[in-house]
């Protein structure tokens, strides 16, 4: 039977001890791989050691994301890790619009980073890059013009 913890502070560096290191998950070519998801859209992410590329669904990052609060949006991980230029990024993107398909990209590159290197995940985690934003659009409802848009009322 395992010895009783007399204090609080016992307690702590006991369970402290046993806390298991995280493994960095690479496959066979050195790349890490997650999903990213936003509103509909689904992002599969690649991320390898490189010179900072980035492909979405095989063209380049200015082509796909023309505009810049997207592009700027999607490298965010990288500039809060200190880890611009190190990667290169291959990610195929599917369902939704460019919004929803940037913010996919941005999650899945936060949680492949974090299965490459985990000591960066604390600060992954701190800017929300980790979380799944639940916000999706509200489904139409019988009886309305949209969601809760209602039809117009007209007394005669």
């Amino acid at each position: 039977m395992a010895p009783e913890a007399q204090s609080l502070a016992d307690l702590k560096t006991a369970v402290a001890g046993q806390a298991p290191k995280a493994e960095p998950k690479r496959d066979k070519q050195g790349r890490s791989y997650a999903t990213g998801k936003r509103k509909n859209a689904v992002a599969r992410v690649w991320v390898k050691p490189g010179k900072g590329k980035i492909t979405v669904n095989d063209r380049e990052l200015e082509n796909y994301f023309v505009r810049p609060v997207l592009r700027m949006m999607i490298n965010q991980p990288f500039s809060v890790t200190n880890r611009m230029n190190e990667f290169d990024v291959i990610c195929t993107v599917s369902g939704g619009g460019l919004s929803g398909q940037a913010g996919a990209v941005r999650h899945g590159i936060s949680r492949a980073l974090t299965f490459y290197e985990p000591a960066l995940r604390p600060a992954l985690k701190a800017h929300g890059f980790l979380t799944r934003d639940p916000r999706v659009v509200e489904r139409k409802k019988y009886g309305r013009k949209k969601a809760r848009r209602s039809f117009q009322f007209s007394k005669r």
